[in-house]
């Protein structure tokens, strides 16, 4: 990835000579090489004290785009993700930041879905009834996952919020119609999103957690048993849903003792070590 200096300069020179598809091509690598480089990082305090900076400057470089271009979409997309993983992984205890960035993120993810999808975009404020029957014949599951993931977050900064609350079958449609399509998008973590979902309530009030603890299997499956993170929602969401102790610091202590250097799972997994020992904790007074 070029220095930010060295991208700046090549981005105001191509300007000047009149190259916009030279710019879209440089901004859209550096999105994309930013994201990965971000999940490859084992130091999510250097993340999340450098993070902001680079939010600032996805802002400015889709700021900067002829408006409605369809070469927005997938730096739309990148800014959506960063700017969900810092909402949902570093704000703290800061709730009304992560609600603005969350929305932030859930914004981008829905211009990139308008531009790239007329169909999906005029059905996201439909009914769930209608807005399933749409997404049932869409086959776009890159631009439905990036659109699901981006509005799963928004949700969670927003739980306290019925409304918000309500589009959850909407997400789940996004999320059934990805993995119908593509089962291993994201080496799996579509089934994370899906394992949570299903955990959520007991069987006993409509919840699904026998459903929600296959689907975990299967995004630990498809990660080839990386995805750290998998197993520590898996125990949460799942273990503790069922008062399981034993699967629970089972789970639990095989994050502890795995390698969290991972492609593409090296800073989640570094955090769901983090939130593994506080989980092991917390559940000698939960169990």
């Amino acid at each position: 990835m070029k220095p930010i200096p060295a991208l700046i300069a090549l981005l105001i020179t191509t300007s000047l000579a009149g190259c916009a598809s030279i710019v879209q091509k440089a901004s859209d690598s550096f999105a994309n090489n930013l994201g990965s480089a971000i999940l490859d990082s084992e130091d999510p305090a250097t993340v999340r004290d450098g993070l902001p900076a680079y939010l600032l400057l996805l802002d400015s470089l889709i700021e900067g785009q002829k408006p409605g271009a369809k070469g927005n979409a997938a730096m739309l997309m990148a800014a959506a993700k960063l700017n969900g993983a810092y909402a949902g992984n570093f704000t703290g205890d800061d709730k009304q930041r992560a609600q603005r960035l969350a929305k932030k993120s859930f914004a981008y993810a829905r211009t990139a879905t308008c531009l790239e999808d007329a169909a999906l975009c005029a059905a996201i404020d439909q009914n769930p009834e209608k807005f399933a029957a749409v997404v049932a014949a869409d086959g776009n599951a890159d631009l439905m996952y990036g659109l699901a993931s981006s509005w799963s977050g928004y949700l969670q900064a927003n739980s306290e919020d019925w409304g918000a609350i309500a589009d959850l079958p909407k997400i789940e449609a996004l999320l059934d119609r990805v993995v119908a399509l593509k089962p291993d998008i994201d080496q799996g973590q579509a089934y994370v999103y899906l394992g949570v979902m299903n955990s959520l309530r007991p069987e006993a009030v409509g919840g699904k957690p026998e459903l929600g603890r296959s689907y975990f299997e299967k995004a630990i499956a498809l990660s080839g048993g990386k995805n750290l993170y998998a197993k520590t929602l898996f125990a949460q969401y799942y273990a503790r849903l069922v008062f399981d102790q034993a699967l629970h610091d089972k789970l639990l202590n095989e994050v502890l003792a795995a390698d969290p250097k991972a492609p593409g799972f090296t800073l989640t997994n570094t955090l769901a070590q983090d939130r593994a020992r506080k989980l092991l904790e917390s559940g000698k007074d939960y169990f």
